[in-house]
This record gives structure tokens, C-alpha cells and sequence, in this order.
């Protein structure tokens, strides 16, 4: 059967070449970039059913014109897949003082995934980017109280996106299933060129796992948990996100930083 996915930051990556697989099982995709020129080549690269939505994921007004958009458009998603995803970038900031990579990574799929929560049926999934690089995350740095390098950012931004998966997992009893992922290490995506300076291992390892995620029977069960692609199972994450006292910091947090933007 059909089923409507949305995959964030879709242009190119992963999150193409995962787009690209679903469509070519007769799924319809809706592809998300912050360019509309990029949108449209990735849709005519796209050999299926695609919509396509520009929005810039570090400004908070546009991720709730995104999910309002997507909301008009349809009554039901059967998953969204939070791909987009930033790790060096020249402006480390956005305008409201926050870490473009906390704001990106962990704030916007929070606020985008918790607007589309009408229109996903307890049956759909929620797949959420994590990193094999995850740190526990300083509330100041989160806060956009302290800025931190690259690397610390990302990793602790992805701790964060783990941690609220399975806090919202645990609130969501009755589904949608909300998981995270480690699509695989060092994939050869742009990201991993400009931010490690290698070329990678095949992306297509990391879009059949996020694949699995959002339709395979493997997933169905699996809300709350972490899997790990570089062994491929189910494993644990981060101990600081099995750390209930930290868990709970960093969602008051999120919490806190997402109402203010809001």
C-alpha cells in the first residue's frame, strides 16, 4: 500500500537517496529544502509522486508555516523522517542567539513533528536523525547562553534529538512509534565531505535503514528505542540520555526554548 512520507532536508544526501527508494516503491514523498530551485531538481530527480516545500529550518517561524502548509495539503502522513541536518556552517548563530545546530537539529523537527502529531495515525513513525556522535548537552550552550565548536555542538544536538525521541515515545503510548537513528558513520554525504574531509561509505546504507524506519516491519515495535546502524541493531544511545535527571533538563529545556521562539 501507497504511503505519504515527508523527509526533511531532501535536496541532496541521505535524505535524496531515501527519497528516491521510497518513490521507487510507489510512494509519495514530500521533499523539504531551503531552496525551491534545489527542490525542484531534486523532484525531477525523484522518479515517483513528490510535493515539494521550502522552508528554512534555524527560523522558527518558517518550520510552523511548513507544518501548516504540509497540514493543508493532507489529512494524513504515515511518517516523517527529521533528516536535515547541520554540522559546520559559517553563521553559527540565528538571529534570536541560538546555535544554528541545536536550533536546526534538535528544535525544529521537535516543533515540526509535534504540529503534523494531528495528522499522523498511531500507526505512522516518527524517524529521527541521531549521530553515533552524541555528547550530554551543556543547558547553557542550549540555551544560547554559550557557544560551543562544531563538533560539541553537533554531537550534544544530537543527544538532544535522541533524548526527546524517547521522551515522546513515552507520552505517546497509543503511537505514532518515535524513533532515532544512526543512519551509519562517515556516510558519503556533503556533510561528512565538508565536515571530516573524507569521502565516505555509501550513502545508499544509510537510506535503506531510514527507509526501514519509516514503512519496514522491523520498526513496528520499536518506539522509544535507539538503533545503531554501524552494527546494525538495536542498541543504547548515549548514557547521559538514559540518565532520567539529564533527560528531563534537556526537555524542560526544549521546552522552554521552543515556546519562547514560538
Amino acid at each position: 500500500m501507497s504511503k505519504t512520507i515527508l523527509i526533511t532536508g531532501s535536496t541532496d544526501g541521505i535524505g535524496l537517496l531515501t527519497a528516491k527508494t521510497l518513490a521507487s516503491n510507489g510512494h509519495r514523498v514530500l521533499l523539504h529544502g531551503r531552496n525551491q530551485t534545489k527542490l525542484d531538481k531534486a523532484a525531477e530527480d525523484v522518479e515517483g509522486e513528490t510535493e515539494t516545500y521550502a522552508a528554512d529550518l534555524s527560523r522558527m517561524d518558517e518550520v510552523h508555516k511548513l507544518a501548516a502548509d504540509i497540514r493543508k495539503q493532507h489529512t494524513q502522513l504515515d511518517a516523517v523522517i527529521n533528516n536535515a541536518g547541520v554540522l559546520k556552517i559559517g553563521q553559527t548563530q540565528t538571529a534570536d542567539g541560538y546555535d544554528v545546530r541545536f536550533m536546526v537539529n534538535t528544535f525544529a523537527p521537535y516543533s515540526l513533528t509535534r504540529a503534523l502529531l494531528p495528522i499522523l495515525p498511531a500507526n505512522a513513525r516518527i524517524v529521527n536523525l541521531s549521530s553515533a556522535a552524541q555528547a550530554p548537552v551543556d543547558l547553557d550552550a542550549l540555551h544560547g547562553r554559550k557557544q560551543l565548536d562544531d563538533m560539541g555542538a553537533y554531537a550534544q544536538s544530537k543527544l538532544a534529538i535522541t533524548i526527546w525521541s524517547r521522551e515522546m515515545a513515552k507520552e505517546l503510548v497509543d503511537g505514532p512509534v518515535v524513533v532515532a537513528v544512526n543512519p551509519g558513520s562517515l556516510l558519503a554525504s556533503k556533510m561528512v565531505k565538508e565536515g571530516f574531509g573524507v569521502e565516505g561509505k555509501d550513502m545508499q546504507i544509510g537510506a535503506d535503514i531510514l527507509c526501514e524506519a519509516a514503512i519496514g516491519a522491523s520498526f513496528e515495535d520499536a518506539t522509544g528505542k535507539y538503533f545503531d546502524n554501524d552494527i546494525g541493531a538495536f542498541s543504547q544511545p548515549h548514557a547521559a540520555a538514559l540518565d532520567a535527571g539529564h533527560s528531563a533538563k534537556v526537555m524542560q529545556a526544549i521546552n522552554a526554548v521552543v515556546a519562547k521562539l514560538s
